[in-house]
């Protein structure tokens, strides 16, 4: 998954990430470096917040022609763990558990 942190920066200028996100059953609740987001309605730039820090964060599919931060001068950082799934999704392959869309 993309995650960026938008809390205290200008628009897709916050620090990025390309890892793996654990959802909740229902993908209301996501957890990520130890935090705790809850899917936000009715937020400027943001679908997710930290429940500890008020902190807002943007999470979602990566996008194969990188473009994940819109505006942003930075490539995400890609978590060790995903690398090896992340550069095979560039090269065309499906994400694990998207393999039938």
């Amino acid at each position: 998954m993309f995650v960026q942190l938008k809390t205290g920066y200008d628009t897709d200028r916050g620090p990025s990430w390309i890892g793996w996100v654990d959802f909740s059953k229902t993908w209301s609740t996501a957890y990520f470096h130890g935090r705790t987001l809850r899917r936000a309605a009715g937020l400027y730039d943001a679908n997710f917040h930290d429940v500890d820090t008020g902190e807002e964060f943007w999470v979602s599919g990566p996008k194969q022609d990188r473009t994940d931060t819109r505006y942003g001068p930075t490539r995400p950082e890609i978590e060790p763990d995903a690398a090896r799934a992340y550069r095979a999704f560039l090269d065309g392959t499906p994400l694990p558990g998207r393999e039938n869309g």
